[in-house]
């Protein structure tokens, strides 16, 4: 049934956040979507850094950030700062440069305890999303739009999507999480 599309619609794109969410967290080598979610101000409007500036990887551990506008560097910088990169910012007066250090072992459990938080957030919504399609087959059963049967095949479909969805978002965890662990 076309019923089921909406829902793993949206449990297709809670993947896809949980993907988002895996590329700010940074893998000890510079990569320049752990910028994804920093915004500086730029005349007053919170602007997405990718907006102001060119982003380079000089070397593999290394981020340069050169802005289009000189005026803004100061606003990189500070906006840098307060982002939860745990990075400082090296600012040479045209080029704003982070140096991404080795991870330390400490630090890659933190950022594994990270993975897995998104990943329990990704679970927790499909979950709600399988929940919101059982509510509507319900309503549709109550409404006599579906037989009683058309109901209990329907929770047991929405159920093996809802399995598939939570597995792939295991795997999508473990496959961070071995990221996370190579030197």
């Amino acid at each position: 049934m076309s019923d089921y599309k909406e829902f793993t619609d949206r449990m297709e794109k809670t993947c896809s956040v949980l993907l988002e969410n895996f590329n700010s967290v940074r893998a000890g080598r510079a990569n320049a979507a752990v910028l994804d979610r920093i915004t500086v101000d730029y005349y007053g409007v919170e602007t997405p850094i990718q907006q102001v500036a060119t982003i380079s990887t000089p070397d593999p551990r290394t981020l340069a950030i050169q802005p289009w506008d000189s005026s803004v560097l100061k606003g990189i910088e500070r906006a840098l700062l307060v982002s939860d990169l745990g990075i400082n910012p090296q600012n040479d007066g045209k080029v704003i440069r982070l140096v991404f250090p080795q991870l330390t072992e400490e630090r890659r459990r933190e950022l594994a305890k990270q993975v897995k938080k998104y990943g329990e957030e990704a679970k927790v919504a499909v979950r709600n999303i399988r929940r919101d399609a059982m509510e509507k087959f319900k309503k549709q059963q109550k409404a006599s739009e579906i037989t009683e049967d058309d109901y209990k095949n329907m929770e047991k479909d929405m159920q093996k999507e809802t399995d598939s969805y939570i597995k792939k978002v295991d795997d999508l965890c473990a496959k961070k999480e071995k990221e996370l662990s190579e030197i």
